[in-house]
């Protein structure tokens, strides 16, 4: 779910009731079977069946209302998901007060409890299902206070994926699986919208409010989500249900109708419909993102999702004078995929993760890889910390050193470089306490000392690339955020190192990252608005800049940190495509045909996070041994859960990345 400025005239327009034919003739309203009729809540299962939950337990019926199995306990907040054998079940147990996970096999006609969750450390008022992106199952609990929790399923695991702070008073959530839409209903004040996906900070938006703010009748009450980005909602005393569908991201009102006093709510998509397990075996048992776009497109993420056909939707409500659950037909189909609609990125799990920065909030930022000249396993990552200095890392993670040199901003570093017939491998930073040029060595066993700082006589110094000329020695690329860059030459002096100033150029608005080809004496760099440019990296041969990847399709501002992959057959640049929390890969050369995106996802093999908001990232194509023997990018993570945690980096094999994307 995208921000979105929600405008002032939003919120008038916000619950207006449109003349449309969303709702069916009252004539056309069915009934459950029989057997439903003491249902306080109920969920439509793929076979035709039914999971009831009343005040002695969770029951699996089957299309004829006949009971194949009870689990008896006092429980509420029945939500599912699909599952190879039927469904996935999650209830709230009102005497231990945890959320209870239940395989409703509708094959064997059991029900089976899962592991339980730890111990909740407040009331639990409300819960759902998440089924995100990477296939991965998550659980949303919600206190009376407004505290929450998102966790994630993973066999008999669960762990603490984040902490959340939502309205208080929730005692209805669900979540629109192919937009990642959290949908809470606050009493008495209405219904909101949050980002799901636990990476990233997350958005909040009003759906539906009371009066004066909309035309809620005293708040929200249940709901449930409908095909293509709908919500249908019961007001707080169930007097109305009220339909809802976003559309160019402002929640819109599209009907509404009597509901009688209900006070729960369900969705059944009719003919034509088949589980998500069904939609991922239709798309070619595609797993991961191919599986869940399949899914996604055909319907919301419940357990009923189109694959083939648009099915009748329909409603699901108690009917106190008729002892059982309305059915009521409604016009309402999710919009068909078009064929401009780009694909869903590929997710990469991360093989490993840095320890996180000893500071919490914004301070990892960009990292640079250092090769060990005989061990490669003994290889180094460099990172800065934006609130403390320098961090040097082993290729397990592991915090090595600590410079604690102030703010440094982004690094990079070249190896075996020749200065007055002597050779170093010398990393620089940029210093935004002072300006300057931070300049450090590093020796044969990877150890970090700091060696020199350049004053610059920028206002805001910001990024930093390092360039090695043919032949020989370093110059150094940084920017400021007015769009200016200065290149300067390292060199000796009277025994120190000393730094010229070779040239001065600007792009008008602010960048921020760049990287030097060597071999081909180019320079790439990024204007966090607009794109990545090119230009020539020698200095005695200035060239104008040229665009090679505009901000559009591939690339959503900011654009962030690069970084280029030396292969056997082909260079590559990696970007941080910031606003969509993604990568990009194209060619280091003309025409710069982009060759895919990627996202990082879950390990939760590991216990490691996705990554959202990438800062700076670096990548080596050399042999580090093991999982990285065709190289390793390292990038930084904006949002380090899993749970919740400081900053911190990290490693994916380019293995993985070039088989996502089928690279050479």
């Amino acid at each position: 779910m995208s921000n979105h400025t929600i405008k002032s005239a939003v919120g008038a327009a916000l619950l207006t009731v449109l003349t449309t034919p969303a709702f069916a003739a009252s004539s056309a309203i069915q009934h459950t079977p029989g057997a439903t009729a003491r249902a306080q809540e109920l969920a439509a299962l793929p076979d035709g069946g039914w999971l009831t939950l009343d005040k002695h337990g969770l029951h699996l019926l089957d299309a004829a209302g006949k009971e194949r199995a009870a689990l008896p306990m006092r429980a509420k907040q029945l939500d599912i998901r699909s599952h190879a054998d039927g469904a996935l079940a999650m209830v709230l147990d009102a005497n231990t007060n945890r959320a209870q996970i239940i395989i409703a096999d509708t094959k064997a006609g059991q029900l089976r409890p899962q592991a339980q969750l730890p111990a909740p450390s407040h009331g639990i008022e409300s819960a759902c299902l998440f089924r995100d992106a990477q296939q991965l199952d998550h659980l949303f609990l919600i206190a009376k206070d407004g505290q929450a929790e998102q966790w994630v399923l993973h066999g008999e695991q669960r762990q603490l994926v984040r902490k959340l702070a939502l309205p208080p008073h929730v005692k209805h959530c669900r979540v629109d699986d192919a937009s990642q839409t959290l949908l809470v209903s606050e009493s008495g004040v209405g219904l909101w919208a949050y980002d799901a996906d636990a990476e990233g900070v997350g958005s909040r938006e009003p759906v539906a409010l009371r009066a004066p703010y909309g035309k809620l009748e005293d708040g929200a009450g249940a709901l449930a989500v409908l095909p293509g980005g709908g919500v249908a909602l019961l007001d707080a005393k169930g007097k109305t249900l009220h339909l809802l569908r976003q559309r160019d991201g402002v929640w819109q009102a599209v009907g509404r109708q009597s509901a009688g006093g209900a006070k729960q709510l369900a969705v059944h998509l009719g003919a034509g419909a088949a589980t998500g397990a069904d939609a991922a075996s239709a798309a070619g048992g595609r797993t991961g993102t191919a599986a869940a776009a399949a899914a996604a497109a055909a319907g919301t993420g419940s357990v009923a999702t189109p694959a083939r056909a648009q099915p009748l939707t329909q409603l699901l409500l108690p009917d106190e004078g008729a002892k059982s659950w309305q059915i009521r037909p409604l016009a309402w189909q999710a919009p068909k995929a078009t064929a401009t609609q780009a694909a869903p990125l590929p997710i990469i799990e991360p093989r490993a993760q840095t320890e996180p920065m000893a500071r919490p909030g914004d301070a990892a930022d960009d990292p640079a890889i250092w090769l060990h000249p005989t061990d490669r396993s003994a290889s180094r990552v460099l990172g800065t910390n934006k609130k403390q200095g320098l961090l040097v890392y082993d290729l397990q993670g592991k915090q090595l050193q600590l410079l604690e040199v102030g703010r440094l901003n982004n690094v990079d570093l070249r190896q075996n470089v020749q200065i007055d017939q002597q050779r170093y491998d010398l990393a620089v930073a940029t210093q935004r306490d002072d300006n300057t040029l931070v300049l450090f060595n590093i020796d044969a066993n990877g150890d970090v000392n700091e060696a020199a700082r350049f004053p610059t006589g920028l206002d805001k110094i910001y990024g930093i690339c390092s360039y090695q000329p043919a032949a020989g020695g370093l110059e150094v690329f940084i920017n400021d955020k007015d769009g200016t860059f200065l290149q300067y030459r390292i060199g000796r002096q009277d025994g120190r190192f000393a730094s010229t100033l070779l040239r001065k150029f600007k792009v008008a608005s602010q960048p921020e990252g760049c990287v030097a080809d060597d071999r081909n004496a180019r320079l790439y760099l990024g204007e966090e608005k607009r794109g990545v440019w090119v230009t020539s990296a020698d200095a005695a041969k200035p060239d104008a800049l040229a665009m090679a990847l505009p901000v559009g399709p591939h690339l959503t501002a900011d654009v962030e940190g690069m970084a280029l992959y030396h292969g056997a057959k082909a260079d590559y640049l990696v970007v941080s495509s910031q606003g969509s929390n993604s990568y990009v890969v194209l060619d280091a050369r003309p025409p710069y045909k982009v060759r895919g995106g990627f996202r990082i996802g879950f390990n939760l093999a590991a216990g490691i996070d996705g990554t959202s908001e990438t800062d700076g990232l670096d990548v080596t194509s050399a042999n580090l041994g093991g999982a990285y023997a065709k190289g390793m990018l390292v990038v930084q993570d904006g949002y380090k859960r899993l749970p919740d945690g400081a900053q911190n980096f990290k490693y994916v094999a380019w293995e993985d990345v070039a088989r996502a994307l089928k690279l050479d």
